[in-house]
């Protein structure tokens, strides 16, 4: 049989496909198409030089064993870089302009692997606000060491707070991950932390970000082929912070980038000091790879302030605004708010503020209405590990067992229950909701709230489970 160069790559798409992610295939080799087959050598078609560049630096092995198995040891792969005139091929990262304006481009032909001639970058990666080399922290003065308060539960992330911003990259706090749920503080302490150095060391680059701008960031650098020039701007930083790092859950190509990003700066004795909504070991769809640097350095807790860190807030709050309180209220706001620092902060503020503006003294009867109206307008944040709790609970299961592929009956109700009350209560993707309960895709989701909808309008049984478990999630 007469070899053609749709048949060689179809064959090699085969060998690929048994040895890569399904996703990867989908992204990197679909999108290729195979045009021409002259002696030993095949030459494919891809969209743009950045995804050339890719195949280069991820996959250049397997294509050569793929290649090798279908014309033997002297195969050549070369590649033709063309953008197609329209718009309905798959063609990631490329950026194209009207046809009317769309210079024609010229197929570039190149043999692997490729070796660059000038590993030099021009540009750094420019965030926007930000130019060249001057960058803007990006840090709040507003949130000092002066106005954290120490207390029982913050103790261990302060202390090593206070270490890292006076030696920055020279403590074995690196990386220092701060964790812990909403409103307790860990936007406050990294910030203050990088005050703190760029009062100590103005030559230092502080910079911080959220993960979610990061993540932006990166995509945009993506579609306009500047990848490289992302990662040089962020190797150039000498103290990293990064907020709500779990925002890179299931983002593999912003966590390939950051892991790359991360190796160099740990390497060269820069710092990075990240924030987490829980412990390394709880993330999901983190890469392991990256999870055992989280832990290289130190992981410190922050926990719902004590009693006399409340107090201490709450003082500072009405010195800060120039208010004074009588001692038992402050007491009272302080014993009946104990969730978290920032709706500590709320009460007060609320209470300030019914005082000043309907010109009532601050007794303690306005203090325990504002506090009671407070409270029953706190919308408590249900996650998705609490509802399969609850649903695990509810059924006496174990959780492990709810996120199973079991097929028993009563499994699988207990888990579409738990599918259809996350997509209810939580802002959540379906993609990030299945992932999260047994590592579904997101149509299992999108079915599991159907049936559990026709369900409870045929079945009392199950219309019982659906009202107690409600009842019990919206306590």
């Amino acid at each position: 049989m007469v070899k053609t160069a749709q048949s060689v790559w179809e064959n090699c798409l085969l060998f690929i496909k048994d040895n890569i992610q399904d996703q990867a295939y989908k992204t990197w080799f679909e999108p290729i198409r195979a045009v021409e087959l002259t002696d030993n050598a095949l030459y494919i078609q891809v969209p743009s030089k950045f995804f050339y560049e890719w195949l280069e630096e991820h996959y250049v092995k397997l294509l050569k064993v793929a290649l090798t198995k279908e014309l033997g040891n002297s195969a050549k792969l070369l590649y033709k870089i063309k953008m197609e005139n329209t718009y309905g091929n798959k063609q990631p990262f490329t950026e194209q302009l009207p046809s009317a304006h769309r210079a024609p481009v010229k197929p570039q032909e190149v043999d692997f692997p490729l070796q660059n001639k000038n590993p030099e970058l021009k540009n750094p990666f420019v965030i926007p606000g930000i130019r060249n080399l001057k960058i803007d922290s990006q840090l709040n003065a507003n949130y000092s060491f002066d106005n954290f308060f120490e207390g029982d539960s913050n103790r261990l992330a302060r202390s090593a707070g206070l270490a890292v911003a006076n030696k920055p990259g020279g403590t074995s706090f690196n990386p220092l991950l701060i964790f812990g749920g909403v409103g307790l503080g860990k936007t406050h302490l990294v910030h203050a932390i990088g005050i703190d150095i760029k009062d100590k060391y103005p030559d230092k680059t502080v910079l911080y970000i959220s993960a979610e701008i990061f993540t932006q960031q990166y995509i945009d650098s993506v579609k306009r082929n500047t990848r490289n020039d992302f990662i040089h701007f962020y190797q150039l930083i000498d103290v990293l912070i990064i907020d709500d790092v779990q925002f890179l859950s299931g983002k593999t190509g912003t966590q390939d980038v950051f892991f790359h990003i991360f190796n160099h700066l740990h390497q060269n004795g820069k710092q990075v000091i990240l924030t987490s909504d829980k412990a390394p070991v709880d993330m999901q769809d983190i890469e392991q790879r990256l999870l055992s640097r989280f832990k290289w350095g130190l992981s410190a807790e922050l926990h719902q302030p004590d009693y006399e860190t409340r107090i201490s807030i709450l003082n500072n709050i009405l010195y800060r605004d120039g208010v004074e309180m009588p001692q038992e209220i402050i007491e009272y706001v302080a014993r009946n708010i104990k969730s978290n620092v920032r709706e500590l902060e709320g009460a007060i503020i609320s209470l300030i503020a019914q005082s000043s503006f309907n010109h009532r003294e601050v007794t303690l009867d306005l203090a325990k209405q504002v506090v009671e109206k407070f409270v029953k307008n706190i919308k408590r944040e249900i996650s998705i590990d609490y509802i399969q709790k609850v649903v695990s609970d509810y059924f006496q299961l174990d959780i492990d067992t709810l996120k199973s592929k079991t097929r028993k009956r009563h499994v699988v109700q207990a888990r579409q229950l738990a599918m259809f009350f996350a997509k209810k209560f939580t802002k959540a993707s379906l993609a990030n909701i299945g992932s999260q309960i047994g590592d579904r895709d997101h149509a299992t989701v999108l079915h599991a709230c159907k049936t559990v909808d026709n369900l409870v309008t045929t079945d009392k049984q199950f219309r019982k489970f659906v009202d107690d478990i409600n009842k019990k999630l919206s306590v």
